[in-house]
């Protein structure tokens, strides 16, 4: 994207590390409160290292944690504006079953979400979603504004508009150094850059950077196994292209829950996938962890068999894609706590996609020392005892 003979300007109202679906909605609000704002990026784009690749995410109103329900309506706006700015479909309503053991906490909370009872039997899931079996004691609770996000066309759309904006985006470049002080000093391999105010998402990578800042984050990049899988009889109602999402809570087979969505990257395929993996070296993310090469495939499988019985019980595709997560699998939306022109976004541990136009909004906030719009007090840094330490 970036023109290697493009003139290096020195100095910015903001520079962003990090141009996946989180740093490029920051760098957008920035951009359209008129700050000069530069967004960097490692990789040449697009690229798959990260964790904004791929044609599908979730979206879903329904959320067991209060701080994201109250963010979601929110962030079905900013998408909806987002898509008339850039002129295109970024989202496709579905329905979303939360399914799991009847009185369990957070599919309870997922009800309560929902602010109606949209408790569904055996016998009404089995009427909207045949391909999808309940079994003794579960329930399942239907949110209608479910949906599919199309991941790559939303990531390519908020950069076309924060450019538009006469944002900078220069991608191939790996930050090397950061000095703080009221005024930042970003250096990478193309350049050095100065601004007043720096927002870092630089998912698994954050650690990093952050550290000799003397930040000792607790984040856990995870390798996960993003696998799709063929119907026995194509076209079966209820199931591939014609299914709602689904997302599992509190199963005892299932303690990380499975999620699963239509195959746009693969017509004919369900995306059906653990949420959970293996530590990984987002360096070497590609190489396979030790042990088994793909440790929760049995898992699935035996998921699949029980519950969508139209699908084969073996994946006809695997790839991988990054979670970086944090203990408690929140975010961490907060300032740096001895600069406090230096704002972080992390650790968004793989649910993270559907609420980035609202995560941007408040890393933009932030960095211009505003009252954020939604409470980042569950997001804070200082919840992780031990974190601020010595700069090196």
């Amino acid at each position: 994207m970036a023109a290697p003979s493009q003139p290096h300007q020195a100095t910015y109202d903001a520079i962003v590390i990090g141009a996946g679906i989180q740093g490029s909605f920051a760098a957008y609000h920035l951009a359209q409160r008129h700050r000069d704002t530069l967004l960097l990026e490692q990789f040449i784009l697009p690229h798959s290292r990260g964790s904004s690749h791929g044609q599908s995410r979730i979206t879903r109103s329904a959320y067991p944690r209060v701080p994201y329900a109250r963010m979601m309506p929110d962030s079905f706006c900013l998408w909806q504006r987002l898509e008339a700015e850039a002129g295109t479909s970024l989202y496709r309503r579905t329905g979303l079953v939360v399914l799991g053991p009847a009185g369990d906490p957070e599919l309870e909370g997922c009800r309560r979400s929902l602010g109606a009872d949209q408790v569904l039997d055996a016998t009404a899931l089995a009427q909207r979603f045949p391909g999808l079996r309940l079994h003794a004691g579960e329930v399942a609770v239907w949110d209608c504004t479910g949906g599919v996000l199309f991941a790559d066309r939303a990531l390519r759309a908020v950069q076309e508009v924060f450019r538009r904006y006469g944002g900078t985006l220069r991608d191939g470049e790996k930050v090397l150094c950061i000095e703080p002080g009221a005024v930042l000093t970003v250096t990478t391999t193309a350049g050095v850059y100065r601004a007043p105010r720096l927002i870092i998402t630089a998912g698994a990578w954050t650690g990093d950077l952050v550290a000799p800042l003397g930040l000792r984050l607790p984040l856990q990049p995870l390798r996960i196994d993003v696998c799709y899988w063929r119907e026995k009889e194509p076209g079966s109602p209820g199931a591939g292209q014609a299914g709602p999402c689904f997302m599992t809570l509190g199963l005892s087979q299932a303690p990380h829950s499975i999620y699963g969505l239509p195959a746009l990257e693969y017509p004919g395929l369900v995306k059906v996938c653990y949420h959970h993996g293996s530590p990984a070296d987002p360096e070497e993310r590609d190489r396979a962890p030790t042990g088994a090469p793909h440790p929760y495939i049995t898992l699935l499988s035996n998921f699949i068999s029980s519950y969508l019985p139209g699908l084969e019980p073996q994946p006809a595709v695997v790839e991988t894609c990054l979670y970086t997560n944090t203990p408690d699998e929140d975010f961490i939306l907060d300032r740096h706590p001895k600069f406090s022109n230096i704002i972080i976004g992390a650790g968004f541990s793989g649910h993270g996609f559907k609420l980035a136009p609202v995560v941007g909004k408040l890393l933009c906030e932030l960095s211009l020392g505003e009252e954020p719009s939604h409470s980042t007090a569950p997001f804070a840094i200082t919840r992780f005892p031990g974190v601020l330490r010595a700069a090196l």
